[in-house]
C-alpha cells in the first residue's frame, strides 16, 4: 500500500501534471488517504481476538475484573 502511495505521488507530479493538474492533485489526495487506511487495516483485530481478556499480571486486579465480567462468583 505504501508503494502505491509513493507511486501515485511520483506519477502525479512527474508525468500526469503535464496533461492535467487537477488529475494530479486528485491522485495526491488519493495518495494522502492511503497511509491512514493502511494503518487501520494493519492494526485491526479479528472478531476472535479478545485482547481485553488478557490477564494484567496483578492477581487482585485480575480477580476483580473476572468478578465484574461474571467469570467467577463473588466471595
Amino acid at each position: 500500500m505504501m508503494g502505491l502511495c509513493i507511486g501515485l505521488f511520483v506519477l502525479a507530479w512527474g508525468v500526469v501534471r503535464l496533461w492535467s493538474v487537477p488529475v494530479a492533485v486528485g491522485m495526491c489526495v488519493v495518495a494522502m488517504v492511503i497511509p491512514p487506511v493502511a494503518a487501520m487495516v494493519a492494526n485491526r483485530r479479528g472478531p476472535e481476538d479478545r485482547w481485553w481478556d488478557d490477564p494484567s499480571g496483578d492477581p487482585q486486579s485480575d480477580e476483580w475484573w473476572d468478578e465484574l465480567d461474571g467469570k467467577k462468583r463473588p466471595r
